[in-house]
This record gives structure tokens, C-alpha cells and sequence, in this order.
């Protein structure tokens, strides 16, 4: 398969680029609004590769360009510029999956708070937003990016993955199979995105107040 990372130039775009590029053999892009703030972040994540005794390569494209090219297209930007990034894209998403890691938060004095848009959840957004037909997954939202763009560093996570149909809820489980250190469980339909979305500001709070767990993630057992 052939992996875009929208916005792949923030933290969980950099963690998802080097994971992806070690571990599978799927062909990845990073794609940015700026041709060459993607370019100069895909030359970074070779060189981090190259690094760790991995040598391959990690392409820099805008958005369109990556998304025209890809079978799975994954929106790793914030949730309030999720919609803009995909319909600048949604000309290029036939025959592709979408994927959104958004979650909407807000702070207040005690902490983070899950903030999901009346559509009822960021994933949703990414569906409403998307060309109709197109496949939609949820996943990577519990994901600490800091962890994940360590690649000294062990995972044991779990990633739940919500989608509109089987054939999106197939394409991100094989990513995250490939991913050493992930396992892929099946939440459900979008519906269900609200309840995997809200977990995320937990994990932020719990690692913001207890000592050794800033890198936080989860695993069912």
C-alpha cells in the first residue's frame, strides 16, 4: 500500500512516518500545505532512519499531491483544521482510505476535556467532510506521538479502530499489525468514535499528574 500523512509534519505525522517506513514495507508520503516544510520533514525522518540501520525512503508532497497517490490517506492534523484538509484533498481520495487520529479537546483550570463537534464525533467530522463513498477509519487517537517518534523506545499498545465499512476496518489493521508494537481491535462503526476519541485527554491528565507516565498509552487485557 501506498500511506499519505496529511499535516504529516506534526508529532503524530513524524511518529506515524517512522514507524510505517521501519516496519512495513508500504511506500509513505508526507504531505504538508508547503511543499518544502514537507520535503525538508521527510529528508529529517530518512535521516532518523538512516540512523537506526534503516534505509529507505520517505517522499515530501502537498496534501493533493500525496493524498492522488495513496491508498491509505491519514488526516494527521488537529481536529479544527480537519475539515479544511480534507476537502482540499477530496478531489484525490477515490478509491482511497481516510483515516482521522483527530480528537477535539478544550482546557479549563483542571485539565484537558473531550470537546467533540455536534456531529457527535471527529471521525465523523472526517466522514461528513470526505466525498460520499468514501471509506473512514478512526484510529491512533491514544497514541502518545513522543513515544511513538522514539525508535529506541518499546510501544505495547493497543489501537481501537472505528470505521464505516470492512474495507477501511481492513486496511488500518494491517498498518497497525505491521507496526511493531501495536495491536488493532475492532470498535465498532463511527459511531462508536466518541467513546475512543474521549479516552485521550484521560491519558493526558492521568500522565500530567502521576510521575513516569508522560509517554501513556493503553492495552486491554
Amino acid at each position: 500500500m501506498h500511506v499519505a500523512l496529511l499535516g504529516g509534519t506534526g508529532d503524530i505525522g513524524e511518529g506515524l512516518a517512522l514507524r510505517l517506513a521501519r516496519d512495513t514495507d508500504h511506500a509513505v508520503t508526507v504531505g504538508s500545505r508547503d511543499v518544502q516544510k514537507a520535503t525538508a520533514a521527510a529528508e529529517s525522518y530518512e535521516e532518523t532512519l538512516t540512523a537506526h540501520g534503516v534505509e529507505t525512503a520517505v517522499a515530501g508532497e502537498t496534501n493533493p499531491e500525496a493524498a492522488r497517490a495513496a491508498d491509505v490517506v491519514v488526516a494527521c492534523v488537529p481536529a479544527y483544521h480537519l475539515t479544511d484538509t480534507v476537502e482540499s484533498v477530496a478531489d484525490e481520495l477515490e478509491g482511497a482510505v481516510l483515516v482521522s487520529p483527530a480528537v477535539g479537546m478544550k482546557r479549563d483550570d483542571a485539565g484537558l476535556r473531550y470537546n467533540p463537534p455536534g456531529v457527535g464525533s471527529v471521525t465523523q467530522l472526517a466522514a461528513g467532510a470526505a466525498p460520499e463513498g468514501t471509506p473512514v477509519a478512526g484510529a491512533f487517537h491514544n497514541l502518545a506521538a513522543g513515544r511513538l517518534a522514539d525508535l529506541d523506545a518499546t510501544l505495547g499498545w493497543d489501537v481501537p479502530i472505528v470505521a464505516s465499512e470492512a474495507a477501511a476496518r481492513d486496511a488500518v489493521t494491517t498498518l497497525v499489525e505491521e507496526i511493531e508494537g501495536l495491536r488493532p481491535l475492532d470498535a465498532g462503526g463511527l459511531a462508536n468514535a466518541a467513546e475512543v476519541e474521549a479516552v485521550t485527554p484521560l491519558l493526558i491528565n492521568l500522565a500530567k499528574q502521576n510521575e513516569g507516565l508522560h509517554d501513556l498509552g493503553v492495552q486491554f487485557q
